[in-house]
């Protein structure tokens, strides 16, 4: 992994894990469901951002080498795959595709 992916998703994760504890003290509180509504799609937003992070990585790398590989197929049925519970990439839900 790239460092500066690297580096990225783990400051991404870490903001998430205090996230959802001060969110998990919301419920706990019994604070006002929408509120806490509120709080949970943005960790939703936040763990969609690092995805991103991960796919920019794997497209940069893993993706790279292969194709430089010979091995283009294999790796664009693996993206297909990976990206169909990918929701920044597809919206909501899985795509379902076509067999041929």
């Amino acid at each position: 992994m790239k460092a500066q992916h690297k580096t990225s998703a783990l400051n991404r994760l870490k903001t998430v894990r205090g996230h959802l504890n001060a969110v998990i003290d919301m419920v706990e509180d019994e604070k006002y469901c929408p509120d806490i509504m509120k709080q949970v799609s943005a960790l939703q937003a936040s763990l969609e951002k690092v995805n991103r992070v991960l796919l920019q990585n794997h497209l940069e790398t893993c993706v790279t080498h292969a194709v430089a590989e010979g091995r283009t197929a294999e790796i664009v049925d693996e993206l297909l795959e990976t990206m169909k519970y990918t929701a920044a990439v597809t919206g909501p839900g899985p795509i379902e595709l076509e067999t041929p």
